[in-house]
């Protein structure tokens, strides 16, 4: 891809992540699920914006999450790291969140997270 595509593709989704931060905000009762998608892996956090502080994660590079999404497809390695996410929430005591996508469409991978965070049974 061009260099000066790529740039301007990060920018957007970097305007639209900030669009989207300026209306939701996590709190320790109901966090944010934050979505970061790169060409490889996908991550995934549970952000209490109050404090600034991490509640929980999973991601493609977490060895629990690698094992089982071994020789899957990324978007089902996805839908294991949001089930994974909701198993942690859950041990967090955490079981409704507010879902930022990162500005990334809601399709695919990001999707896929979702619905594995849902059945892993976090209400959004």
């Amino acid at each position: 891809m061009n260099e000066k595509i790529a740039k301007h593709k990060r920018a957007s989704r970097e305007r639209r992540h900030t669009r989207v931060r300026a209306r939701i905000e996590g709190t320790a009762v109901r966090p944010r699920l934050n979505i970061y998608r790169s060409v490889a892996n996908i991550y995934a956090q549970l952000i209490d914006d109050e404090t600034g502080h991490t509640l929980a994660s999973a991601s493609t590079i977490d060895a629990e999450v690698a094992a089982q999404a071994a020789g899957k497809t990324k978007s089902e390695a996805a839908k294991i790291v949001g089930q994974v996410v909701a198993q942690r929430a859950k041990t967090a005591g955490i079981t409704q969140v507010v879902f930022d996508r990162g500005g990334f469409r809601y399709h695919g991978r990001v999707a896929a997270l979702a619905e594995g965070a849902r059945e892993g049974g976090l209400e959004f």
